[in-house]
């Protein structure tokens, strides 16, 4: 029996994508064979202090350039990435506007600790998100994914570094413009799948009428509450630029607007940009320059949710007999009461200042660099000086009985504040010459770091009236005013770091890259605040042998293997000193605050580190018609920072320090083609990447097994999921639905039994605890591909996504989201359940068994195959005849048509619910109650803002 709901194959997903890969090709002998040869020979990838031509490169490093990005218009550039890059897996987190993604490259290491990647702007560690920068600014993003390449960024490096590097003006360039630009309307990509009233009706009279109806129910009635509150939304985006440069320096300005509305009420992002870049050499030896990325953000409605009118009863009516809007319903036997939740009620206490939720962020990231060519030759010294600083200030307000069933309920306000400061000092000393056959690199680094962070926040009930808001909440009754301890943080952290990096080359055949890297830090106990890491990697270029050079088919051909070290200071500041908790008390009539040790301290906490083993081959084919990658890769996590549950005893709670270990390993196919070349005609370009991540625990702290409160067990994956193994219905005539399931009925959920049984082949006990399963929700594989067609002036193209295996969470369906409680009480998902004519159905019988609110078991129905094929964008556009650009005076003009998330295919979810199968929330996030919530760390389906599809008109125009 199958665990969860999937198919039974997935095949038609992986032909779907292997069909677009490169086949039928002709090759013929030219001159472009030489052409092609030293184009690739030239072509470099920034690799962290440097840059290296990509046939010398011994690491991991996948390049997306930034023209291949623009080809998906989006808000936050890890939408374009997404399905780019084998290895790099992305993943939203949210579908509200302005939303971050999550970043893991080669899986999950750390257990409690930050798995998300460094970025690097313009060679400066950027403490902002990609989301903060344009994707009009991009030049390339360099993404290092084996220790050996992410050795020269030590500890900040552990989960793999994002090198982005932006457009810059070029010498003795004249200025140039450009702008680009796209406007669009986003539509539903599906609604939540909710009953409508006849079906809803049907089942409360299947489960019994358990409820009957309130108030403010008719059976012939039919709302749907989702038509009341979803409308289509806007998004525009607009960026300008100018680059140019002298004879001595370039320069590049750009400012950049975008602004993106929901589908739900009030809710909104905007962000404004200004970004200035500035290159000047003076005199023969020394140049200097900087770079300056400025944003200032705003974001309204987000304590808005779609979550509220899923549940409501479509047997009722937002209107009164006199066809004026209700403030309030009441449904099932009424004994519920809700505030009734409409586009029209939400935007109505918005538009009277009643309710407000915002956000306003400025944040600030600069880098300034000089650089002396001394007088030995080859030598140089650069400084680099990384200023960064981020403000946020947040405010939320709700009237006097707003979105409250009580007219009089108090109104309340919020406000909270944050600062980042951030600081990075690097000196560097590098040396590059070659000597005949003989290329040597080498770098010296010496680098110091320090952020400091403060955020407050305070609240306040019964605010005198409307017009304060959150503005001055001292104007609250003093007993009204809660400034809590936990709200009020400090953080502050230091890094201090040596590396010395040296690369040699041997007549463009041997390669062999060298570092060591030392890193102290401030969050680490004295004694194992230093770690030394080193890290080696070594290729053999094999087109450049002499028996190759007959071999025309072969363009290129290396083989690589990279092993080396790198380390994670992923603990939280100030976890060696333990930690207070601050709680209130009274003693008879007298109120007072204490303190209690709630974590151990630990003088022992030092760093948790990786090893990497990488083996991997580059080629390319027919005059480089053909080029891709195949890698293997082995990471062994140790000394995981983690924490350990103290016995009673102790009178502590947890302890945290170097508890556990961890493995990645995995396979990552790159191939990209170009089918048919014709300038003047037609002309077919694609590109695939597969990539498959083993992720397990090797040990837990003190040789334990399982840790059931985090989900962690030895020999499973980071994210599994601990509970009953669904396998199907309880049926009529079953002999042993009394003695496993005693009290139970004919339709209720069944799971798996992993007791013994009697002489005569009865159960020996009920079904309880430990018949729980450990379930992997991992995918088996997972990759991307994208394919470009052109004729002449016109070009067809198209980037998508696919996953075979694997678990998906979809709260709604589970026990968490009171989504499916199968009883009536409020509207239900719309599933096929178990009734006596229609008894071989996934759901069970409505009414039936209950563990609190909902089915017994019903956690079990949230669990569904994740595989899918996605299409995330189609795009034709239209480059403007040259001819006529001249008499515009224009050097290019391009107008497009895009449509994002148009559509999925070889989704078992996706058919079952007619949704989109990407993720949209955490685990512990959107959830009607908190037991049985899922791991923060998981990625769920839950009651976020409903998916879209964007339809988008752009244009791309320089002179």
């Amino acid at each position: 029996m199958n665990l969860f709901h999937l198919s039974k194959t997935n095949r038609a997903a992986l032909f779907f994508a292997m069909a677009l890969l490169p086949s039928g090709l002709a090759y013929g002998q030219s001159k472009k064979d030489t052409v092609a040869k030293e184009k690739q020979i030239d072509e470099v990838v920034v690799i962290g202090y440097g840059t290296q031509r990509k046939e010398s490169v011994t690491g991991s490093v996948a390049t997306v350039k930034g023209d291949v990005l623009r080809e998906v218009p989006s808000a936050n550039i890890s939408q374009a990435l997404q399905g780019r890059t084998a290895g790099v897996d992305i993943t939203q987190t949210s579908s509200k506007p302005g939303a971050t993604m999550q970043i893991r490259i080669r899986g999950t290491r750390s257990l409690t600790g930050d798995n998300n990647p460094l970025i690097v702007l313009d060679g400066i560690p950027f403490t902002g998100s990609l989301g903060d920068i344009s994707s009009s600014d991009i030049k390339s993003l360099d993404i290092l994914k084996d220790a050996s390449a992410t050795a020269i960024y030590g500890s900040r490096g552990a989960n793999g570094v994002i090198l982005v590097t932006t457009n810059r003006g070029t010498k003795g360039q004249q200025p140039r413009f450009v702008y680009n630009s796209f406007t669009g309307v986003q539509t539903l990509f599906s609604k939540f799948p909710m009953m409508d009233g006849p079906k809803f009706a049907k089942l409360r009279a299947d489960a019994g009428n358990l409820f009957t109806l309130g108030t403010d129910e008719k059976n012939d009635n039919n709302t749907d509450w989702q038509d009341l509150y979803y409308k289509p939304a806007m998004l525009t985006s607009h960026d300008i630029g100018v680059s140019g440069g002298t004879n001595g320096g370039n320069y590049n300005v750009g400012l950049s607007y975008y602004k993106q509305d929901a589908l739900i009420p009030i809710q909104n992002y905007e962000r404004l940009a200004l970004r200035i870049g500035l290159d000047q050499q003076v005199g023969k030896y020394f140049k200097f320059g900087f770079t300056t990325n400025t944003n200032f953000t705003v974001s309204e409605g987000n304590g808005v949710s779609a979550a509220p009118t899923l549940g409501y009863s479509p047997l009722a009516s937002p209107y009164n007999a006199d066809g004026t809007p209700k403030r309030t319903m009441s449904t099932a036997s009424n004994l519920d009461q809700a505030w009734i939740y409409t586009r029209k009620s939400v935007n109505d206490v918005e538009g009277l200042g009643k309710y407000v939720d915002e956000s306003k962020a400025f944040a600030s990231y600069n880098n300034i660099y000089g650089e002396v060519n001394l007088p030995i030759d080859g030598l140089k010294y650069r400084l680099n000086v990384g200023l960064d600083y981020r403000t946020s200030n947040s405010g939320n307000y709700t009237g006097v009985g707003v979105f409250n069933t009580n007219a009089a309920a108090p109104s309340g306000a919020g406000k909270g504040n944050n600062q980042t400061y951030h600081w990075v000092l690097e000196n560097l000393l590098t040396y590059d010459k070659t000597f005949g056959k003989h290329k040597i690199n080498a770098v010296a680094l010496y680098s110091a770091e320090q952020n400091r962070y403060i955020s407050s926040y305070m609240s306040a009930k019964n605010v005198p009236a409307d017009f304060f808001q959150y503005y001055n909440l001292g104007q609250s009754p003093q007993a009204d005013i809660s400034v809590r301890p936990e709200d009020q943080i400090y953080l502050q952290w230091g890094l201090m770091s040596y590396m010395g990096r040296a690369m040699y080359t041997f007549d463009n055949k041997y390669m062999i890259t060298a570092t060591l890297r030392s890193d102290g830090s401030s969050r680490l106990a004295e004694g194992n605040k230093w770690h030394n890491y080193p890290a080696i990697s070594v290729g053999w270029n094999v087109t450049n042998e002499s028996f190759m050079q007959n071999i025309k088919a072969i363009n290129l051909l290396k083989f690589r293997y990279g092993w080396g070290q790198t380390s994670n200071q992923a603990v939280a500041e100030y976890s060696t000193m333990g930690r207070l908790t601050v709680v209130p008390y009274n003693f008879g009539s007298t109120n007072g605050t204490g303190v209690y040790i709630s974590q151990a301290t630990n003088d022992g906490l030092g760093w948790e580190y990786s090893k990497t083993n990488n083996f991997g081959v580059d080629f390319g084919l027919f005059n480089s018609r053909i080029t891709g990658t195949v890698e293997y890769y082995n990471t062994q996590t140790e000394k995981i920072l983690t924490g350990k549950v103290l016995p009673p005893t102790a009178g502590l709670g947890t302890q945290t320090g170097n508890f556990a270990n961890t493995e990645n390993k995995g396979w990552e196919v790159s191939l990209n083609g170009s089918i048919f070349d014709n300038p003047d005609g037609f002309s077919w370009d694609a590109g695939i990447n597969w990539y498959a991540n083993r992720n397990k625990i090797v040990s837990l702290a003190d040789g334990t097994l399982r840790d059931e409160a985090n989900g962690w067990f030895v020999g499973h994956n980071i994210n599994v999921i601990y509970d009953y193994q669904n396998i199907g219905l309880w049926q009529q005539g079953d002999p042993y639905l009394n003695i496993l399931e005693p009290g139970g009925n004919v339709g209720m959920i069944k799971v798996l039994y992993t007791g013994g049984y009697n002489a005569d082949g009865t159960p020996t006990r009920a079904i309880g605890l430990a018949d729980r399963q450990i379930i992997d929700t991992a995918p088996d594989w997972q990759g991307g591909f994208n394919t470009r067609f052109a004729y002449k002036n016109f070009e067809l193209s198209a980037v998508g996504a696919f996953q075979h295996g694997g678990v998906l969470i979809s709260s709604i369906y589970g026990a968490s989201g009171y989504l499916n409680r199968l009883t009536g009480r409020g509207n239900n998902v719309d599933v096929d359940y178990w009734t006596t004519e229609n008894p071989n159905v996934r759901y069970p019988k409505p009414g039936g068994i209950q563990s609190g609110d909902n089915p017994k078991y019903a956690s079990t129905l949230a669990l569904f195959d994740a595989s899918y094929l996605k299409i995330r964008t189609i795009t034709l556009g239209y480059n403007v005849n040259k001819d006529f650009l001249k008499d515009l005076k224009l050097n290019s003009l391009r107008i497009y048509f895009t449509v994002t998330n148009p559509f999925v295919l070889f989704s078992p979810y996706h058919k079952e619910s007619g949704m989109d199968p990407e993720p949209n929330s955490y685990g512990n996030e959107n959830q009607a109650v908190t037991s049985g919530n899922y791991q923060t760390r998981q990625l769920i389906i839950g009651t976020n803002n409903p998916a879209t599809r964007n339809y988008l008109m752009g244009l791309n125009l320089s002179f």
